[in-house]
């Protein structure tokens, strides 16, 4: 019971501390460096850059020229779609993977 008491303290404190030292991450408004034509991405742009997320992660590690984060986005509704896009594949890779499973058996 007392285990169980100290590790909720101590995830409560990492979260804490998570969002503390998150909380003061400036914003860089990029819309005025950006040519009136550059295209902004929006919901849907998003969510096509969560689901690819992985793969732009290890090309942007091997390239500079790839970018995991579109910077020229409308805020909330880019974010949205982005986190929507990412966990969509998850569950898709995780349902496969079950249903693959479920075959072999």
């Amino acid at each position: 019971m007392k285990r169980k008491r100290t590790v909720g303290l101590i995830i409560v404190a990492i979260v804490i501390a998570i969002f503390a030292l998150t909380s003061c991450a400036d914003v860089s408004h990029v819309q005025e460096c950006l040519p009136p034509t550059e295209h902004t991405y929006g919901f849907w742009g998003g969510t096509w850059h969560g689901m690819i997320m992985v793969p732009s992660f290890i090309g942007s590690l091997i390239w500079d020229d790839v970018a995991v984060y579109a910077v020229n986005n409308n805020g909330a509704w880019y974010n949205f779609g982005y986190v929507g896009g990412f966990f969509t594949i998850l569950k898709l890779i995780s349902y496969a993977i079950r249903k693959a499973r479920n075959i072999k058996e």
